[in-house]
């Protein structure tokens, strides 16, 4: 094992021992100091999931958050530098993570904060203009095996409860009531990055199924046929309207 490991491992777990050849420049004990800068590096890497996933912590209470965070920063140390990367299988961990079983929403509800994040942060794109749009969109023959090309930002959201809802309820003049969300009903969302500012769009299962295959670059005939099976009411123009007024098409490619 490389001294790189053998540190990382000492510096996440307090049951390892303290690395060979550790000093510090008072002649102090390593063993203490060890400890002292391993607590700082986990109450500011809980800190950091903390200002990720707000909601998430709201719905279990700091102290709750605080000691599922610690047991998920040990298991999972960042692989980047940049915190604002950090905290991706926080979701998946929620969901396996048996004190917190008794909210099945709560994954969920995290895997909106993260895809918030990630819009905030992802790259620009330059939506495809109205002239080369109409003309895609007029070729009826080439339509269906046209595949999109959708805007960095876009995320999709599928949850069986009502994760949108609840987090929604935690924003500022929403207007939802939290008490009155049923959390037994299924929710979908696309979450992008408009201008400045995050959107959060609830939206039906045809909308969302569409989008999820577009994402994986499915030819756009395929993924209009699997949205009228998820949702046999789909409404194929107002989803295009929906994608094209969010500027949300950034470019297209031809089968050959």
């Amino acid at each position: 094992m490389s001294a790189q490991a053998t540190w990382a491992q000492a510096l996440f777990d307090p049951t390892h021992a303290v690395p060979n050849g550790l000093v510090t420049w008072n002649h102090s004990d390593p063993a203490r100091r060890l400890a002292v800068y391993r607590n700082n590096v986990l109450v500011s890497l809980v800190d950091a999931l903390a200002h990720t996933f707000p909601v998430t912590q709201e719905l279990v209470g700091e102290d709750f958050f605080r000691a599922m965070a610690q047991v998920f920063v040990r298991a999972h140390p960042p692989r980047t530098r940049v915190l604002a990367h950090y905290g991706y299988e926080l979701p998946e961990f929620i969901a396996q993570f048996p004190p917190a079983a008794g909210l099945p929403y709560l994954a969920d509800v995290a895997q909106l904060e993260w895809q918030r994040l990630q819009a905030l942060h992802a790259a620009d794109a330059q939506p495809l203009d109205a002239t080369s749009l109409s003309a895609l969109l007029q070729d009826t023959d080439a339509l269906p095996s046209l595949r999109w090309q959708l805007a960095p930002s876009l995320h999709g959201l599928r949850s069986p409860h009502a994760a949108v809802s609840i987090w929604a309820a935690h924003q500022a003049d929403s207007g939802i009531a939290l008490e009155n969300v049923d959390v037994a009903q299924a929710e979908c969302a696309l979450v992008f990055r408009s201008g400045l500012d995050v959107m959060v769009l609830q939206t039906a299962p045809g909308m969302a199924t569409l989008v999820e295959c577009l994402l994986a670059h499915a030819p756009f005939g395929e993924a209009i046929d699997k949205a009228f099976v998820a949702e046999p009411a789909f409404d194929l123009s107002q989803a295009l309207a929906v994608l094209i007024r969010h500027q949300l098409l950034i470019g297209v490619e031809r089968s050959h």
